[in-house]
């Protein structure tokens, strides 16, 4: 930078330095990386996901100590951490409150980047590596549900792992494969120990710092949505919108991590189970083949996509076709899309429409649940929208923003009760909503009376 001067390193960090960039990281990612003044609570979250991947990855490291991937001794080995390692009850409690914890911080998180239009120009790749650790979190806990070889751990795996069998052709022996035997067996366990202690976290980490590199290319949003880098700088070049990540914001993200961790210890201490949201009691009981539990439901965070999987009947087909009509005519029309895709979208929301009814409705739930988590990758190019952050949206967008929460919330406790036709209607009611939401976003982004953007952020200090 212009004015700037290179200070070397001596002694031992200088040694280190001329064979290892280690001060130059440190600059360029917290003493030098210049983040945008006007950060409010909602990017706690960030740096909350790190401490919570943190927490999974060390506990988890002592539970794996004393756990027996085998399905003779995997519930005893666990009923032994809870009751005869040193800790081991709070360890394994660290760990499964974690896992749920880590998705509440993590929906948090995205929906952040919704407001905000974290996920527009120039970081759609930084929301493409988001999306894609989302996935490997979905992944992560799913194969690790299976590991306490409880009822409802072993049940739910051979639910979710059946829906693999209504992809035509190859469902019934890809479900083969993926459990490696015709039922949940042992050599089903072994491998998703495999995937849940090895694969996947190696896969994570990768797109963990691809994200955080891919961030600090380009620079945080803000809740304004302008760019700071693009805005008036000081004489050494740096942004007049923007301070050091460190000393700012790491003690700004020391008070957020302070109060998680008094909810995270109240939880852990106070209430484990969380009424059977965070632990089902009938993981307290060990997996048997031959019992089926009454009724059995994904953990919490995976529910709202259950309820999309349930919602879809042969009856509730002809609607999504019809939907699938409407939106491909709404984007033609009014969608904004240029040229080649223009024509390329709504051909093939036509050509599903037309195979809605040809096919069974089990593989279109399986594909309403795959969907649902696939269409927040293209959400960049989606949101058509004139402005970044729902600050400077017309008002009317903040109630459709409202309406999607409370249809994803919904979605997720209906998701957890057995079926009725009263939740039925509810949840195909919400799989409309929340499909239209992203669908028809090129075509609902674009319109109302939008508010000018300011030239820089707007700042209170508090």
């Amino acid at each position: 930078m212009a004015g700037e001067k290179t200070v070397e390193t001596t002694g031992l960090l200088g040694w280190i330095d001329r064979r290892f960039p280690l001060t130059s990281t440190y600059k360029a990612h917290l003493s030098e990386y210049y983040a945008p003044k006007n950060f409010n609570f909602w990017y706690f979250f960030g740096s909350l996901a790190l401490l919570v991947l943190v927490i999974q990855i060390v506990t988890g490291i002592f539970l794996v100590m004393n756990y027996k991937p085998d399905a003779k001794l995997a519930f005893l080995s666990v009923e032994y951490i809870m009751r005869e390692v040193p800790w081991g009850w709070l360890i394994r409690y660290m760990h499964s409150t974690g896992a749920s914890m880590f998705f509440v911080v993590v929906y948090l998180h995205m929906l952040r980047g919704l407001f905000y239009g974290s996920y527009r120009k120039p970081r759609e790749l930084v929301w493409v590596f988001g999306v894609a650790i989302f996935l490997c979190l979905m992944g992560e806990a799913f194969f690790g549900y299976l590991l306490p070889w409880g009822q409802m751990s072993y049940w739910g795996a051979q639910v979710i792992v059946n829906l693999f069998s209504a992809i035509p052709y190859i469902g019934p022996e890809l479900s083969i494969w993926i459990r490696g035997d015709y039922v949940v067996s042992d050599a089903t366990l072994n491998r998703f120990f495999a995937f849940h202690v090895i694969a996947i976290p190696l896969v994570l980490l990768g797109l963990v710092v691809a994200h955080i590199v891919a961030l600090h290319e380009v620079g945080s949003n803000n809740p304004d949505g302008v760019e700071i880098k693009q805005g008036p700088k000081d004489r050494n070049g740096h942004p007049l919108d923007g301070i050091p990540f460190h000393p700012y914001y790491t003690v700004h993200d020391i008070m957020g991590v302070a109060g998680f961790l008094l909810v995270f210890a109240a939880i852990i201490f106070f209430g484990p189970e969380m009424g059977g949201y965070f632990l089902e009691s009938n993981n307290f009981i060990p997996a048997d083949s031959l019992k089926t539990p009454p009724h059995i439901a994904p953990v919490w965070y995976f529910t709202p996509f259950y309820s999309m999987l349930r919602a879809t009947t042969s009856d509730f087909t002809w609607v999504l076709s019809a939907g699938a009509i409407i939106a491909a005519i709404a984007l033609f029309l009014k969608g904004g899309l240029r040229g080649f895709w223009r024509i390329l979208v709504p051909v093939i929301l036509i050509i599903i429409a037309i195979l809605m009814k040809t096919l069974d409705a089990k593989f279109w739930g399986v594909v309403d649940m795959g969907g649902s988590v696939v269409i927040l990758f293209f959400l960049p190019w989606l949101d058509r929208s004139p402005v970044k952050s729902i600050r400077y949206r017309p008002t009317w967008h903040k109630f459709l923003y409202a309406l999607f929460i409370v249809t994803f919330l919904v979605l997720g406790f209906i998701g957890t009760k057995p079926p009725n036709p009263t939740y039925n209607i509810i949840s195909q009611i919400g799989t409309v909503i929340y499909l239209g939401f992203f669908l028809l976003m090129p075509v609902w982004s674009r319109l109302g009376t939008f508010k000018p953007v300011p030239e820089r952020v707007v700042f209170h200090a508090h």
